[in-house]
């Protein structure tokens, strides 16, 4: 197996999509490419010849993706997350992986193939977890703003990405469209 200088490795476990999921996830992010592609042998004789894992690098980082069959499945318990430079990245990555998945609250989607990720602007955990509270409190209530109420929603750790996207697809209005970019902008070039 090709060796890539990296102690701690996420291992992703699918039914049979390893290799497609690897193919389409390298295509997605810069410094990234399939590794290597190992296949079941006789040992596994339902599945010899077929693709048994795949080592691949996402933006520079090693992961693992094993065709091991149906009996786990991915939850929102374990999702990546993408820091992204502008708003452009967020979109694209937002609307790449959510096609054929499905979009969920506070900035975490669900893939085609069941992988829980969260896109965020590079600076939004530093300006939540700062000691700049002023900023902490208006960034949390640009998200109070975008989300419908407690009750409508399920109550998962809240990023911006997604509600900007929500709020931008669901407001009519051009003026209040600019006041939240102008408001977000103004936060993040702090």
């Amino acid at each position: 197996m090709t060796k890539i200088s990296q102690k701690i490795t996420t291992f992703l476990w699918f039914d049979n999509q390893a290799e497609e999921a690897a193919r389409f996830y390298t295509s997605l992010f810069e410094d990234s490419r399939i590794v290597a592609i190992n296949h079941y042998t006789d040992a596994a004789p339902d599945k010899a010849g077929s693709v048994m894992l795949v080592t691949f690098e996402l933006a520079g980082q090693k992961f693992h993706a094993l065709n091991g069959g149906p009996q786990y499945k991915f939850n929102e318990s374990i999702s990546l997350f993408v820091e992204c430079e502008a708003q452009g990245e967020i979109d694209e990555l937002w609307s790449k992986l959510s096609e054929c998945g499905e979009e969920g609250p506070c900035g975490w989607l669900t893939d085609r193939f069941g992988l829980s990720w969260q896109i965020a602007p590079t600076r939004l955990l530093e300006l939540l977890s700062g000691d700049d509270r002023e900023t902490a409190q208006f960034l949390c209530h640009l998200v109070d703003r975008a989300l419908p109420p407690a009750r409508d929603r399920d109550e998962r750790p809240c990023g911006i990405a997604h509600h900007w996207s929500k709020f931008r697809r669901r407001s009519q209005s051009v003026t209040a469209r600019l006041k939240w970019a102008s408001s977000w902008r103004a936060v993040l070039s702090r």
